[in-house]
């Protein structure tokens, strides 16, 4: 009885907003993961769309979140997190409900862009109303939890989509996507309903001073550098699928036993692997254990390709397992940069900025990544880790750089550790 009551605290999130916050995001994940599930399918089969045309859509959608992520940004500081955030989730109902009335690609083209944009924009406000409503030493655990409860709705909305799919049905290719516009409509609802988070007050020389980020050059660089980590994510569910089918003998069906695997993992263990995201150094160094992780990945993924038979399953079996750890500590130190480093009556415009910079990035990720481990047969593979060894040994000194940098309308205290149970201070 003991232990299960154990099992179920560290499972559940604190009771109140912590735990209203992490089933939230279990909800609109069932919703996100039973669309993502058939959506190619949705586009190709019922809107008649080429591959060409899908490609093109989710590219231009791509470019909408580079140039909207700032001013989106501006608007959410404007209005506050938890308004920017219901505003976000009800244009998301919107163009989901859109998809099922759509019948051209020009249409098809706009939903596109106002999901991209409505996407972003909740997603600041939900970083925004975090980091207002919650004290500095539980936003990361707060966030942590939210992170688990995500995959784990996540989970079961693939589950849905994969029983959604085997009607092969129109209607149940359009249920799918009104069944995601319900659910981000129900959660705009919550949101509204959720607590108010403290005012805050706006003082004349942060409004001044709202786009003084673009000149906050140890910001961007670190903002820069964590968008380079964030290749780990374009490996994960890219790359290594790619190398595995084109150049290992592995079947086919370990592709889902790589991707249950980063699933379970993340439900299981983000929240203990955050710990250590209570400071800037703490955030320097989760991200530079990530980073040297990946960089041993990437020589375990170019073994995968000289293997046979059972050693390459274990072989790329590690590789996701590396991956992963790297997502789990790399999230914390994120969360970390995002919520406490930003003035807080400029968190929107920080946020977007850092946005805009991953965003950019993202662009070129899945290509040059392509080339240089898919294209070249395997030693690419080496110049990816040096990337990522170079992310390891920069994230130091530029995040010393933001310690000694401040930021109009910042709070010093919220960069130093957070105080543990059981330490009293010095």
């Amino acid at each position: 009885m003991g232990r299960s009551r154990s099992i179920s605290t560290r499972l559940l999130p604190p009771p109140g907003l912590p735990r209203l916050i992490a089933f939230q995001s279990a909800m609109v994940a069932v919703g996100s993961g039973t669309f993502l599930t058939g959506s190619v399918v949705f586009f190709t089969h019922v809107l008649g769309l080429s591959p060409l045309q899908i490609g093109a859509g989710f590219s231009i959608a791509g470019f909408t979140g580079v140039v909207s992520s700032l001013p989106l940004g501006v608007l959410a500081d404007r209005i506050g997190g938890q308004r920017a955030w219901g505003v976000g989730a009800v244009g998301s109902a919107l163009a989901f409900a859109g998809y099922s009335l759509v019948d051209s690609f020009v249409g098809f083209v706009v939903l596109m862009g106002l999901a991209a944009v409505t996407d972003s924009f909740a997603n600041a406000g939900r970083t925004i109303y975090t980091a207002e409503a919650m004290p500095a030493e539980d936003r990361v655990r707060t966030m942590a939890y939210a992170r688990s409860y995500l995959n784990a709705g996540f989970t079961i909305g693939t589950a849905l989509g994969t029983v959604a799919l085997a009607f092969d049905s129109t209607a149940a290719l359009v249920a799918l996507v009104l069944l995601n516009s319900a659910v981000s409509l129900l959660n705009a609802i919550l949101v509204t309903r959720l607590p108010a988070a403290p005012a805050i007050r706006h003082a004349r020389t942060v409004s001044r001073s709202r786009l003084a980020v673009l000149k906050d050059l140890p910001y961007v660089t670190v903002a820069g550098l964590f968008a380079v980590m964030m290749f780990h994510s374009v490996i994960l569910i890219e790359i290594l699928p790619l190398w595995t089918i084109t150049h290992t003998d592995a079947p086919k069906p370990v592709l889902g036993v790589m991707l249950a695997l980063n699933t379970v993992l993340a439900i299981a263990l983000q929240v203990p692997a955050s710990r250590g995201a209570d400071s800037l150094p703490g955030t320097a160094r989760l991200v530079r254990r990530g980073a040297l992780v990946t960089a041993l990945a990437c020589p375990v993924a170019a073994l995968a390709g000289m293997t046979s038979g059972g050693w390459t399953v274990v072989t790329l079996i590690a590789a996701v397992l590396l991956v992963t750890v790297t997502e789990l500590w790399f999230s914390a130190a994120l969360w970390f940069f995002q919520t406490n480093v930003p003035p807080a009556a400029t968190r929107g415009v920080y946020l977007g900025t850092a946005q805009t910079i991953s965003s950019m990035a993202d662009i070129f990720a899945p290509v040059g990544l392509t080339l240089l481990a898919i294209q070249t047969g395997g030693w690419g593979w080496w110049a990816i880790a040096a990337i990522f060894v170079s992310c390891a040994l920069a994230v130091g000194p530029a995040v010393g750089w933001v310690t000694r940098t401040h930021r109009v309308g910042s709070d010093p205290a919220e960069l130093r550790p957070v105080d543990q149970p059981g330490q009293t201070k010095s």
